[in-house]
């Protein structure tokens, strides 16, 4: 195991503790895999894969989980599926599409996110340009197979917002018969790197209203190191919407914050959403867990709500943290308070995920 562990970070970076996690995650994957020969269900072990930022899980009606997430070289789109949570560890990863070589689009890649629908899938993304790797919007790629795991993807366009400013971390959230999309992006005149909006859509690139609001960094722990709320996510529960977001930079201090809106709310109405003071999920120094953030939804095969996220096993990082691979895709399942909130807990510590 050692010698595999050391050909591995030949090639992909890690500290002792990643070193630990990648142990564990094989460790993890080969008992899953064990139990899930045995007839038992499919056992969860975390850190689930590693080195996948911004991981999204889509649940899909061909009975599959579709994994997504941001590779650390920022330089292509991969994904995974398997008939189970657990199966994501060991499935079969896919490249689906290179970024080009000049112009746009030839600069870091981020936070895709798949979805289904008109009868195609898309992919969202966050791309910057060759010269200017840091300039980024958003981008959407469509394919009309069963299969979204081959290379028949093709470039439907960038999505058009009210201004031509760094803009990443898409999502759609589909309620009452309108698709809204929900994304993060820096407005001018608001002197922040990026707030969330959201908007009904006309189609995969156009949006049918002009967008609203939703947050803007101003909280303490929203604004250390860069004045951030991006990721949105979206959560559904006994009337109720939870739009979750990360906030600060993406070193230990990267947490989740949450608005909630009655589910028979005027979503486009700022005002119908309340915004929680205090993060709803931050750093475990008990479980050595930090930076837990930008994070998805998804529901595990008993049907419970699971909250899909990364973070990095150890604490300090050397130079800019956005260059540290060692962001790993987690899960953790998610609790409801008696009033039907949820309560996130703390990030668990890395092995069986309970």
């Amino acid at each position: 195991m050692d010698q595999l562990s050391d050909n591995i970070e030949a090639t992909y970076p890690m500290s002792k503790f990643s070193r630990r996690s990648f142990i564990m995650t094989t460790a993890g994957a080969s008992l899953a895999a064990a139990s899930a020969h045995a007839g038992e269900a499919p056992k969860i072990f975390n850190p689930l894969v590693l080195q996948r930022a911004d991981p999204q899980i889509y649940k899909h009606t061909d009975g599959y989980y579709y994994l997504l997430a941001t590779a650390p070289e920022f330089d292509r789109l991969v994904g995974r599926r398997a008939k189970t949570l657990a199966g994501l560890a060991t499935a079969e990863e896919v490249l689906l599409w290179n970024r080009p070589t000049e112009g746009k689009m030839g600069g870091y890649i981020w936070a895709p996110e798949i979805h289904h629908f008109d009868g195609q899938w898309h992919i969202y993304f966050g791309a910057g340009d060759k010269g200017d790797v840091f300039r980024v919007r958003t981008y959407v790629l469509t394919n009309s197979d069963a299969n979204p795991l081959n290379t028949n993807w093709s470039l439907l366009g960038q999505v058009e917002t009210p201004w031509d400013t760094f803009t990443l971390d898409a999502t759609l959230f589909e309620h009452s018969g309108t698709r809204y999309l929900c994304w993060a992006q820096g407005e001018p005149g608001i002197h922040t790197n990026s707030n969330i909006y959201l908007a009904p859509m006309a189609s995969p690139l156009k949006l049918a209203a002009a967008p609203a609001r939703l947050t803007v960094p101003t909280l303490g722990w929203e604004i250390i190191g860069y004045k951030v709320n991006e990721g949105p996510a979206f959560l559904v529960h006994k009337g109720r919407i939870f739009l979750t977001y990360s906030a600060s930079a993406t070193d230990e201090n990267y947490c989740l914050g949450m608005l909630t809106a009655s589910e028979d709310a005027d979503l486009m109405d700022p005002a119908s959403w309340t915004k929680s003071p205090v993060p709803v999920f931050k750093s475990s120094a008990a479980n050595n867990v930090w930076g837990p953030g930008h994070n998805s939804f998804t529901v595990d095969e008993q049907g419970r709500d699971i909250l899909v996220y990364h973070a990095r096993d150890y604490q300090k990082i050397e130079g800019n943290p956005l260059h540290d691979p060692n962001r790993h895709t987690r899960l953790q399942v998610v609790q409801y308070r008696p009033d039907g909130t949820p309560d996130f807990g703390e990030p668990v510590k890395n092995g069986l995920l309970r």
